[in-house]
């Protein structure tokens, strides 16, 4: 070794490790908390970690346990770096010219024997918005397809359902959260917002501090129940029906505000003779609740002079679950808690970007800006902004599990999925794993091999949040800016970019000429002028000037909209839609067989199916598998252990699982968290019946039956 070799090795053993400091925002919930990424590079490792973002309007510098580990599945060594094709059973690297050219075979092959519509494309909710918005222009546009929908189907679907059908329009909070402290009560129905979003947390318990009664629906006593005054532990499924109980209370003790319900709202009459015919006592009966705690619990939102619902998984993930976000909804609006500082409703959105993601068109029946493709006018103006003829656009498709279903029947021969795991997050998800067995083509685009891509015949490596570029619409309806901060590693490429070059081999690329996420965005802009979830007036520099601004924003004098409904609704009448509903029950109830109800929900730990955060050591092993939660007398009835195993079966399946002792739940009750797949996968029991407005499938109740393994 020369003396000059040796001179430069200790010249750089002797150099103290560069640092750099960037921010990025977390790709977990919908907080989309900002943060700080350190990075510490020596000349072998670089060592990464994070801390809160001291000027976040939102969470004051909070982050939880995901979020002080959200970087560790980006740099991680076993991310996917190169496309890979299955050959004889294996993935094996490929190069992208080679991985185009396979794709452009295979879907043409298929179209030209089945028809456009025998490709399909499943998206996720945690795109980006520029994402969401090519990935619905991809499919109508470079492949022709009518089906296209995706995983946000199973987090907001209902709530969106409801909100269009009651205000006209659907963003998920109609306040911004600096405004829940003016509340004087908060209902939270179904929502655990300290295990999902638990940086939000201290604006609820500000609240309380500041005397606002907070109000509890959950068949558990979650986290979230340690800041109530009064929890209703309600028997899964009964949501619409405790509703109904409250509103009659509302209604007979005088707690309406006429004037409101007169001037802005229609259907009074209805809602008013339905709620004649109710019974407390039935209600009280159907919710085990009882009915003295249903009569308190109204007497303290109705005569609040402020207030504020949220929904979330809990009330909406049900065959019935735009009925039961109508119903509380009624409570809104029977007492004009609404368009007015410390008074709306917010659907806590589940996933990073669950608020735009359901905005510009990567589901069935829907265009950008919240157009509808069956609507002619809707689908003239897409057709003028993309350049092509409106007789192209195809129809709607059908919804997320309903195109598993398809996918069985052979109705669908080729998938292209986006950043999603639809074998674990789909209810009845054994039938979909032998569904996507019978492809004939099934590409994945991930940063790991997930549930989902050990199944396909071609993965390719994509991007994470910290190499991806656009924007993201939070919880609030608040639209942020997040900036790539790392290159990508090995041959990833950029979501978006993969879809552009899958379109130029398709010979469409002539519409798909990006060459970074702003352009997409001012296209996206365009697209959604004039529609419901209006971005025409934001513009990279105008959302980081602001620290975000909430759509709909119609002109770029415009500073956007906070609150929503200050002088009325999007009615074309620009009145609110009072509206009777009917208790359903659930579609399966408990049975000599069956005799016990499961639901399902998160854990803090992780995140949707599982792929990032149980790929990050930090996590898993705080919550390496599932538990079946159960309370302590009713598994002594079934002579299961604290820690012991369990089998679980419902019609569709059975999963085994460790037991976990909860004297904090119903006891006809269980729960297990849905982040994993496998043998621990609980949708494999979950019911795949559909609300008949929204698709949603029926995931918080089913019937089982519990046995020691």
């Amino acid at each position: 070794m020369s003396d000059f070799l040796r001179h430069f090795q200790k010249q750089q053993a002797v150099q103290p490790p560069r640092e750099k400091t960037t921010k990025t925002e977390c790709p977990y919930c919908s907080v989309q908390c900002t943060m700080n990424l350190h990075e510490e590079k020596s000349i072998k490792v670089s060592r990464y970690s994070v801390t809160p973002n001291k000027e976040d309007p939102v969470t004051d510098g909070r982050l939880c346990v995901k979020g002080l580990n959200a970087h560790s599945h980006a740099v991680d060594d076993r991310r996917l770096r190169y496309p890979m094709l299955r050959i004889g059973g294996t993935l094996s690297p490929i190069t992208w010219e080679d991985a185009l050219g396979r794709i452009r075979s295979e879907v043409t092959e298929i179209q030209r024997k089945y028809g456009k519509d025998a490709v399909g494309v499943y998206g996720g909710g945690s795109l980006t918005n520029e994402e969401c918005y090519l990935l619905g222009k991809f499919a109508r546009v470079a492949l022709g397809t009518k089906h296209i929908d995706y995983n946000g189907r199973f987090c907001m679907s209902a709530a969106a359902g409801a909100s269009n059908l009651t205000f006209g329009i659907d963003r998920g909070l109609t306040n911004p959260l600096s405004e829940v402290p003016l509340a004087k009560c908060i209902i939270l129905a179904g929502t655990n917002i300290a295990e999902c979003q638990p940086t939000i947390m201290q604006t609820f318990r500000k609240a309380r501090q500041e005397g606002c009664k907070i109000i509890v629906i959950d068949p558990r006593e979650t986290a979230t129940c340690s800041i109530a005054d009064i929890h209703l532990k309600v028997r899964p499924g009964y949501d619409a029906a405790l509703a109904n109980g409250m509103l009659k209370v509302l209604l007979e003790e005088g707690y309406v505000d006429r004037a409101f319900v007169e001037e802005r709202t229609t259907g009074f009459a209805e809602l008013e003779e339905h709620l004649k015919k109710v019974s407390l006592a039935e209600v009280a009966a159907l919710c085990g609740i009882p009915p003295q705690l249903i009569v308190e619990a109204a007497r303290i939102y109705g005569a609040a002079e402020t207030g504020m619902i949220f929904t979330a998984r809990g009330v909406e993930q049900h065959a019935s679950g735009v009925a039961n976000v109508r119903n509380f909804l009624n409570m809104v609006l029977l007492t004009g808690k609404i368009g007015k500082p410390g008074c709306g409703y917010g659907a806590v959105t589940g996933q990073a970007n669950g608020q735009g993601g359901r905005e510009h068109g990567q589901k069935a029946d829907q265009l950008p800006g919240y157009r509808l493709i069956e609507n002619e006018e809707h689908r003239a103006y897409i057709a003028k902004v993309w350049g092509v003829p409106e007789e192209s656009l195809p129809r709607k498709g059908v919804s997320a599990y309903e195109m598993m279903e398809s996918i069985n029947r052979g109705e669908i021969k080729g998938l292209i999925i986006l950043g999603s795991n639809p074998i674990v997050s789909n209810p009845n998800a054994a039938l979909v794993e032998e569904a996507l067995k019978k492809l004939d083509f099934l590409l994945v685009i991930d940063l790991f091999e997930s549930e989902t891509a050990k199944l396909a015949h071609m993965v390719l490596p994509g991007s994470s949040y910290l190499e991806d570029e656009g924007t993201m619409t939070q919880l609030e309806g608040r639209v942020l800016v997040r900036r790539a901060i790392r290159p990508l590693p090995g041959k990833a490429r950029l979501d978006w970019k993969i879809l552009c070059d899958i379109a130029e081999v398709l010979g469409k690329g002539e519409y798909f000429r990006y060459t970074k996420a702003e352009e997409i965005f001012q296209e996206l802009r365009i697209a959604s002028k004039g529609g419901k979830a209006d971005y025409s007036g934001m513009t990279y520099e105008r959302i980081e000037q602001s620290h975000g601004m909430f759509w709909p924003c119609p002109e770029e004098g415009h500073p956007g909209t906070p609150r929503m409904f200050e002088n009325g609704f999007a009615h074309e009448d620009g009145r609110a839609r009072l509206a009777p509903i009917e208790h359903q029950n659930p579609k399966e109830v408990a049975t000599r067989k069956y005799p016990y109800l499961l639901t399902t929900g998160r854990v803090l730990q992780h995140y949707l199916s599982g792929v990032q955060t149980r790929n990050t050591s930090e996590l898993n092993s705080k919550y390496p598998e599932p538990l079946l939660e159960i309370h302590p007398d009713t598994a002594g009835e079934i002579g299961l252990v604290n820690g012991g195993r369990a089998k679980v079966t419902s019609k569709r399946g059975t999963i085994r699982l460790k037991v976990k002792y909860s004297a904090k739940i119903r006891q006809d009750t269980v729960f297990v968290p849905f982040h994993w797949g496998g043998d621990q996968c609980v949708n494999r029991l979950t019911n795949p019946a559909l609300d008949p407005v929204c698709r949603m499938p029926e995931f918080k109740v089913c019937a089982v039956s519990i046995s020691p393994n």
